[in-house]
C-alpha cells in the first residue's frame, strides 16, 4: 500500500504525491528551448522529486547526467585535477561510457564534454542536484564560468555543449555571493548570467493537494471530503510541499479524522516535535539579531515592510522559505511557520509574574472560559506591569498575551494567528479548545472611532467563521482611560466581550 513519504525522493509508485505534470511539461519546455536555468528553492520543497520527474519524462529524447553534489567530500573540489577528473568520470558513468584517461584541466574537460556532445546519439542535458553544497568554491566558480563560455560559443557555431544545463539548490547560483576565501572580497555575481529565470511555482495549491487526497480517498474509502480537507491543509501550510505531505502523513499514523478537525490536530503535532526544517527556522531566528528583529516586527508588531531582494535579512528569510511577498509587503510564508515563530518567541520571553493554574479556566464539560481568561490576564496586567511606559507594553503587550495563553490551552488546545487580517493596530487570535473556536481581536487604543471599527471588523471575521461571540481586547495607554470589562450586544444575536487594558 502507498503511503505519504517525506523524508527524500517521492515516488508515483510507492507514494501519495500531488500531481506534479502541468510543472513536469513547464520545465519540458525549457528543456526543448535549450535553457539553462537554476530551480532554487527552500529545504524540502521537492525539487528533488521534480528533478526525478522531468528525468523519467525526457529520458527517452535527451541522454541525461543525472549528478549530485550531496555527499560530495571536499577532496572533489581540491583542485582543478580533482574536480574536473571526477566530473567527468562522473559524466561517462552517467552516460554509459568508457573512458579511464584522466582530464586533468578544464581545457581538456572542456574539449571532452564537446566530443561527447557531438558524436553520441541524442542531444545532452546535464542535471545537477544539491549544486549548493560547494557553491563558494573557486573551483565551482571556474566550472561555471567553463559552461557559460561553451554555451556562448555554441550559439555562434564554434562548439558542441549541452542542450541544457539545470543547477538544483536552495540558493540562487545566478547571484551568488561567493566568498573565495577568509581575506577575499564577497563577490555578488557568478557566472550564471546566461540562465533564464526560472518561475515555475512549485508550491501546492488547494487543487493539487486534491489530486493526492482524492487518490488516497480511492484507496482508503474514509468517506472525507476532500475539497474541505485541502482547503483546511492549504490554510495551514500555503502550499509548502513537506508540511503538506507531513500533515497528510501524520493523520494516517495517527488515525486522525479525515477532516478539520483531524487536520488541526495534525497541526498541533507537528508544531511539538522536531524536524530539519524547524532547526533551520530555530537557528536562524537564534544566530541572527537582525532577521529576529524583522521577524518580530512582522509578526508581533504587525508592521508593514516593503518587501524588497536587496535586504539581507529578507533575502535570507526567502531563501529559506520563512518569508515572502504578498503584494509588495513581507509576510510569513505561513500559518504553522507563524505560530512556530510565535512559540518561539513565547518560550524566550516566557515570565513567571504570568503564570497561574490552569484549570480554573476550564469549564466544567471541558471547554475553554475564554471570559475568564481575558479577565485574568487584565488584573495580572494591572498588577505587575502598572509602573511600565507605553512604549513598553505597546511593543510587548501581544507578546504578554500569548505568553499568558499558551500554557493554559498548552497539551489540549491550540491557536494561530490569522495574518490576513492584521494591521499596525490589530490582529486576531483563533483559538482551538475542546471542539469550539474561540476568537480574541487585539488591538491598540487609538479612540472611540477605531474601537467602533474594531467592532465591526471582528463581527465580519465572526460571520466568515461562523461564531456568534467574540472577543475585544484592547491595550491603551491614555492616562484617563480605565480598565473595563464589559459585555456587548449586537444584531442577530452577536455578542462581544469588550476587554480594555
Amino acid at each position: 500500500m502507498k503511503e505519504f513519504n517525506t523524508t527524500g525522493l517521492c515516488v508515483p509508485s510507492r507514494h501519495y504525491m500531488v500531481d506534479i505534470t502541468g510543472r513536469v511539461l513547464k520545465i519540458k519546455q525549457l528543456i526543448d528551448k535549450d535553457k539553462y536555468f537554476t530551480i532554487n528553492r527552500p529545504r524540502q520543497y521537492g525539487k528533488t522529486t521534480i528533478l526525478n520527474a522531468v528525468y523519467n519524462a525526457i529520458n527517452d529524447v535527451y541522454n541525461i547526467i543525472d549528478l549530485s553534489f550531496e555527499g560530495v567530500g571536499d577532496s572533489y573540489f581540491a583542485d582543478e585535477k580533482s574536480f574536473c577528473n571526477g566530473i567527468y568520470k562522473d559524466i561517462c558513468s552517467s552516460l554509459s561510457i568508457s573512458d579511464d584517461v584522466p582530464v586533468n584541466s578544464f581545457t581538456l574537460l572542456s574539449t571532452r564534454i564537446s566530443e561527447i556532445c557531438r558524436t553520441i546519439d541524442k542531444p545532452v542535458v546535464l542535471i545537477i542536484d544539491e549544486v549548493d553544497k560547494n557553491s563558494d568554491n573557486q573551483i565551482f566558480l571556474n566550472f561555471l564560468g567553463m559552461l557559460r563560455s561553451k554555451y556562448l560559443n555554441s550559439l555562434r557555431g564554434r562548439d558542441y555543449t549541452f542542450k541544457s544545463v539545470i543547477l538544483a539548490g536552495v540558493y540562487n547560483i545566478k547571484n551568488l555571493k561567493l566568498k573565495l576565501r577568509p581575506e577575499a572580497e564577497i563577490k555578488y555575481n557568478s557566472p550564471w548570467n546566461i540562465a533564464s529565470d526560472f518561475n515555475i511555482d512549485m508550491s501546492f495549491s488547494s487543487k493539487d493537494i486534491a489530486t493526492m487526497l482524492t487518490e488516497y480517498e480511492s484507496d482508503c474509502q474514509t468517506g472525507m471530503d476532500i475539497n474541505a480537507v485541502s482547503d483546511v491543509i492549504f490554510e495551514n501550510t500555503s502550499g509548502y510541499p513537506y508540511l503538506v505531505s507531513r500533515l497528510c502523513q501524520i493523520i494516517q499514523d495517527n488515525e486522525y479524522e479525515w477532516n478539520s478537525e483531524g487536520v488541526i490536530q495534525a497541526v498541533k503535532t507537528i508544531l511539538n516535535e522536531e524536524n530539519t526544517l524547524f532547526d533551520d527556522i530555530f537557528k536562524n531566528i537564534m544566530n541572527n539579531r537582525d532577521f529576529s528583529d524583522l521577524v518580530e516586527r512582522i509578526i508581533l508588531s504587525g508592521d508593514e515592510i516593503p518587501f524588497t531582494p536587496y535586504n539581507k535579512e529578507i533575502q535570507l528569510g526567502t531563501t529559506f522559505g520563512i518569508l515572502c511577498n504578498n503584494q509588495g509587503i513581507v509576510k510569513i510564508s505561513n500559518r504553522i511557520f507563524e505560530t512556530l515563530l510565535y512559540n518561539i518567541f513565547i518560550s524566550q520571553n516566557s515570565r513567571s509574574e504570568l503564570s497561574c493554574e490552569r484549570n480554573q479556566f476550564i469549564n466544567a464539560n471541558g471547554t475553554l472560559n475564554v471570559e475568564k481568561v481575558l479577565i485574568k490576564f487584565q488584573e495580572l496586567m494591572k498588577c505587575e506591569y502598572r509602573s511600565e511606559d507605553g512604549n513598553f507594553l505597546e511593543r510587548q503587550g501581544r507578546l504578554l498575551f500569548l505568553c499568558f495563553l499558551k500554557p493554559i490551552i498548552n497539551g489540549t488546545g491550540s491557536y494561530f494567528v490569522e495574518s490576513a487580517t492584521r494591521s499596525n493596530t490589530r490582529m486576531d487570535i483563533v483559538i482551538a479548545y475542546g471542539g469550539e473556536e474561540h476568537i480574541i481581536e487585539l488591538k491598540i487604543w487609538h479612540g472611540e472611532c477605531k474601537h467602533n471599527d474594531a467592532y465591526n471588523q471582528l463581527l465580519g471575521y465572526m460571520k466568515n467563521r461562523s461564531q456568534k461571540k467574540g472577543y475585544l481586547l484592547s491595550f491603551s495607554f491614555g492616562k484617563n482611560k480605565i480598565q473595563t470589562a464589559e459585555w456587548k450586544e449586537f444584531n442577530d444575536g452577536d455578542r462581544i466581550l469588550d476587554v480594555i487594558i
